[in-house]
Formats: C-alpha cells, structure tokens, sequence
C-alpha cells in the first residue's frame, strides 16, 4: 500500500472506528489508492441522529467566514487535491486541477449568496379585497438532507452539494462514490478545519440496501440531491417518500454545426466537449450533429485535432486524456464501439484500450438506432452523425430520452431563435460546448436528464430552505 492513504467516515465530526475498510484503486494501474472505513445501519441512524440534534445556529455571516476560510484553505492545497483526484479517479492532472478551481468558484459563490437576503414584501392593500396589511417572506433551512455524490467529479459535485447547504445552514449527510470517496473525505476534513460545526456534516461510506437505501427512506430527511445514473435516479424517487428531490442525471448531449459555422470554433468545441475529463460528464458532447454539406471538411479537421489530445498515464503533466474510471468501465465502452461498427459505422481515429484507459475514438456514419448515440457512452467517444436541414437537426437531437444541455455553432439568428426555442433541453449554449455554465447559474434538465429542478450554488440554496411568510397591519 505503498503511497496510499487511510481515510475514515464522519458522523458528525467523529471519526469512524471500523474493521470494515474499503480498498480505493488508482485505475491506471490498479495500486491502492487509499482505503476507507464503512458505516453500517446503527451508524446511519446515529448521523441522522446527530444532524437533527443540532446545535449552535450560525448566523449569515458566520456561514460566510467558514465557505471563505474553506475556500482560502483549498486555494493553499490545491495541488494536494488535485493529486488526490488523479490518483483516486485516473482523470489527468490538467483535469484534477481544473476541477479544483471549480471547486474554488462554488465556495466563493456560496459564501457571497450566503450574505444576501431574497425575502419579499407584498403589499395587501392592492385590490378590492384588499386590507392595510403586509405580508414579508424569509427563508428558513430544513432539518436535514442527504447529499449523493458520483464519481466523475470527485471534489466538485460534493463542494456543489455540500456548499449551498452551509450557505443556508442545513445539515447534510454526504454520501460520495464508493469509487472515489478519498477526495470527498479531505474536503470534509477541510470543512472541519475552517470551523463548520460537526452537527451540520456527517461524511459514511457503506452498503446500499443497509445504509442508503436506509438513508434515502427515512422520513427525517428533508431533502435528497443526487446526481448518477438514471437508473438509480428513478430507483430514489420509487422509494424516497414525501420529501424533496433533487434528481440530475445522465445526458446524451448534442453539438449541432450549423452548415454557416465557423470550423475553427466547431473543431475546438467538438475536441474540448467529447475528451474533457475523459468524457465522463454529464455534458459532455455524446453526439456531433454536422450539417452534411460540411461534414467531410470537419471530419478531417477534427481527426487531426483529436490527434493532439494524448491519452497516458494521468500523474505525467503532458497527458491529456487519462483513464476512464475503471477497467469495465473501459471494456464496456469497446464494447459500444464495436457494436457501433457492427451496425455499419466506422472508427477513423482511436478505438483501443490498455486496462482502463481508452483512447480518443472518432467514429463517422454512426446510425441513428446505434446504442452509442440512443444511450449515454460515458467516456471519451465522438461518433459524428449528418443531419440534412435546421429541421432534421432538431428533430435528431430531440430523439433520445435525455434532456440535459447541448451546444449549437452557428452564426444565423434565425437558427438560434429556433434551436432556443425548440430543443428540449435544460440548456442551450450557442458557440459553445453543451456543458458551459458558471457556478451560480441554474443547471438541470429535463426528461431522462431529470425533474427540471435545477441546481447551481443559488437554486441549490433554495432547494435547501423553505419559504416561511408572515403578516404584520400596515
């Protein structure tokens, strides 16, 4: 176990004692990363427990000080993070230490939205019915919630979670990827450190059906926020009773090149979209729409580029493209590819595997029924499809369950207003990749993707309180 790190669960600020450990694997070459404590139910309960008892209520700008100290604390240890991330994940350092500084912009942007106030005033006297009244809203947090976290984003989609509650002052309960959970740990450990009382976070690892499953059903937690497949998804709205649900899913988002688009931009945006973060994302792109009058000049254009996206070891600083997050994972996407060429399409860049890293593929001709464009390939594929009209690109990239993001490159208005209007999706960025975003804007889809609640360091915040009014004569 050499270079690895033993970690442990959290209830409430206490650490985990437990014979019952978790191996975590570095995925590009399958050393022992670190290892973790498990929870078991008794330890679930007892979190729960420690989440509703509560404590010392922080006020707005207490709530700031720990999300700025956090977020100073990080901005000293991010390459101690950043490293974390590779090994524990196997996505390339430039990757881990993008992410870091995500991570920092969630912290900033909650510690800024924790100082501010949305409540509204509503004058009475404003009808007939009318009084000499007025009625104040406020915000409140709730009791408790519980915080599910994927494996793709190791820091920051549990800083994404984890930071709108402190903002608001809500307890949470985190449960991150059994995959890469060493990560969510540190950023617990960091929490801690900048003065987060230990009632208002409780980080467990632990089986599904005794510990989540337990978590997901029990009627003290307020509020479940999730982001992972679909499949789980709809498993935590089957059985999570009456309370509030946070649902961000999966995606299969398109990239539309308009026949008026500028190539550079397209090659660019098309590379950057489908090999960022080993295309395990979200938003990555999963399928290029390009007009078929440009299609074989793009093509061309963006083998050669993908050419320069040098998939290797993730700790060597010229790598760009490092594994996907394990060996099946890996295998499963060669999988897809080979499916995808068995229904006529063809691989023109990449398509090989060494353990679990798989390099950049290009694949062109793709059907329209193939598996790899139907359903999400979570990983670093860029099948290329042709679409005929505005028309026909609307109607392909509408095709599939998902609803998520998508990006459009193109120059003419009249297309942007329908690709606005008619796409059914969370998101539509026009020249740029699907998955664009700032910290605080909302985020979220629709169909397959999710419930359209969004999330996002403001709507986050408002998923985490309810609104409290109250009257006064006025």
């Amino acid at each position: 176990m050499a270079g690895s790190v033993q970690m442990t669960s959290y209830i409430g600020g206490t650490p985990l004692q437990s014979d019952k450990l978790l191996e975590v694997r570095n995925p590009y070459d399958n050393s022992v990363a670190g290892t973790v404590t498990m929870a078991s139910a008794s330890d679930a309960m007892h979190a729960i427990e420690k989440g509703i008892a509560g404590g010392k209520k922080l006020s707005r700008y207490e709530r700031y000080n720990i999300l700025e100290k956090a977020r100073q604390l990080l901005i000293e240890r991010k390459e101690e993070f950043a490293t974390c991330i590779s090994k524990e994940s196997g996505l390339a350092m430039r990757e881990a230490l993008y992410e870091t500084g995500r991570a920092h912009d969630v912290l900033m942007f909650s510690a800024i939205e924790s100082l501010k106030d949305d409540g509204q005033i509503f004058s009475c006297d404003i009808s007939p019915q009318g009084k000499a009244r007025k009625i104040f809203s406020l915000r409140e947090p709730l009791s408790l919630g519980l915080c599910i976290t994927p494996f793709n984003h190791p820091l920051n989609q549990v800083v994404h979670k984890v930071a709108p509650a402190v903002a608001v002052g809500t307890p949470v309960i985190l449960k991150p990827s059994e995959k890469t959970p060493l990560t969510a740990i540190k950023f617990t450990e960091l929490l801690y450190e900048a003065g987060l009382p230990h009632y208002m976070l409780s980080t467990l690892l632990g089986p599904i059906s005794e510990v989540v499953e337990a978590l997901i059903k029990d009627p003290r937690i307020d509020l479940v926020s999730f982001t992972g497949s679909v499949a789980i998804g709809k498993r935590i709205a089957s059985i999570a009773g009456y309370k509030k649900l946070i649902l961000e899913l999966g995606g299969n988002d398109p990239l539309i090149i308009m026949e008026d688009a500028d190539m550079d931009t397209a090659v660019h945006l098309a590379a950057e979209g489908s090999y960022r973060n080993s295309g395990q994302r979200c938003t990555a792109v999963k399928r290029i729409l390009v007009h078929e009058k440009i299609k074989d000049e793009f093509t061309k254009k963006f083998v050669e580029k993908s050419r320069s996206y040098i998939c290797g070891d993730p700790a060597d600083p010229k790598t760009v493209v490092g594994t996907v997050i394990d060996e099946a994972a890996a295998i499963y996407l060669e999988g897809v590819v080979k499916k995808a060429v068995a229904q006529g399409a063809k691989v023109v860049l990449g398509g090989n595997r060494k353990g679990a890293l798989l390099e950049p593929t290009v694949i062109v001709d793709v059907p329209r029924n193939a598996d790899m464009v139907v359903h999400e390939s979570f990983g670093p594929l860029a099948p290329i499809m042709s679409f005929k009209d505005i028309d026909d690109a609307i109607a392909l990239s509408n095709s599939t369950a998902y609803g998520l993001s998508s990006g459009v490159v193109t120059k003419n208005m009249e297309y942007i207003t329908r690709f606005v209007k008619e796409l059914k999706v969370g998101t539509v960025n026009i020249n740029e990749v699907p998955g664009y975003r700032i910290e605080s804007s909302p985020f979220g889809g629709i169909k397959d993707s999710g419930l359209g609640v969004k999330e996002g360091v403001i709507e986050a915040m408002k998923a985490y309180t309810f609104v409290k009014t109250y009257s006064l004569p006025w």
